[in-house]
């Protein structure tokens, strides 16, 4: 089964104008781009056979090659990293059997997230689709609590069955839990990993579909999946300590640089 890795970014952010390029202070002071540290995140994923970075920017397409990664330029209509997934695959000859989608706002994503994700699609022919969760612990959920407090958007909830098949995600805290109910350990809140594996079909698919009505309320497009009726795997994975957080806002790049500060060597 050939895998690839497609990393979407794109420079137009609504709520971070040029986000890929932002630069963070790593641990020994350096800093790099959010979109380097991104691409150095798939690369050290095992089974893959390939990385690139798509784009439709020049200036993020210059920046990677900098530093050595491969570009595949997309449309400037893409709507989301699915989409651009999606455009990727059909306009550049790529073959693959399986493509992984690292959104390049994820440079915390431990390789084993990804290959655990990998694993349960070959071990499934039958799912088109999955993405990982990770069930928060008090830091990641007292920080969905505090940003929906502040009235920003943070990260993504999934709510999903005794099979692993998601329900709904959301922007919001979800399951709702009265401050006073919250338990000190196994909080029953699963933060949605931003990384999705798609066969080729999947990915086709959702080029065809509509936007809905449930995805653009939400900005998720994972949304468009369940809107029409397919269904979305979600693969629990392990934290092994690691605090996992997404750059959604300029406020999440101190968050993420003090946990890169306390990342073993």
């Amino acid at each position: 089964m050939k895998t690839v890795i497609l990393i979407p970014a794109r420079y137009a952010s609504t709520r971070y104008p040029g986000k890929p390029l932002a630069e963070l202070t790593q641990k020994d002071g350096t800093k790099k781009s959010l979109i380097q540290m991104s691409w150095e995140a798939a690369v050290a994923v095992e089974g893959v056979d390939a990385v690139y970075v798509a784009t439709d920017d020049e200036r993020i397409k210059s920046a990677s090659e900098a530093f050595g990664a491969q570009v595949i330029m997309t449309s400037d209509t893409c709507e989301n990293g699915t989409a651009r997934c999606a455009d990727a695959l059909a306009n550049s000859g790529l073959e693959a059997d399986l493509i992984v989608n690292l959104q390049g706002d994820a440079p915390l994503t431990p390789a084993w997230f990804v290959e655990d994700l990998i694993a349960a699609m070959k071990a499934d022919p039958e799912a088109q689709v999955a993405t990982p969760v990770l069930q928060c612990d008090p830091l990641t959920y007292g920080h969905f609590v505090e940003d929906r407090k502040a009235g920003r958007v943070g990260g993504t909830t999934a709510v999903f069955n005794a099979k692993g098949h998601a329900l709904y995600f959301s922007k919001e805290v979800l399951p709702f839990i009265d401050a006073d109910k919250v338990p000190d350990q196994d909080i029953p809140v699963y933060h949605h990993v931003g990384v999705y594996a798609y066969r080729p079909r999947a990915l086709a698919d959702y080029a065809s579909w509509p936007v809905s009505q449930l995805e653009t309320l939400e900005g998720l497009e994972q949304l468009r999946f369940l809107f029409n009726g397919a269904t979305v795997k979600c693969v629990e994975v392990e934290g092994k300590g690691r605090v996992f957080w997404e750059l959604n806002n300029p406020e999440d790049v101190p968050r993420i640089e003090s946990v890169l500060a306390e990342l073993q060597d």
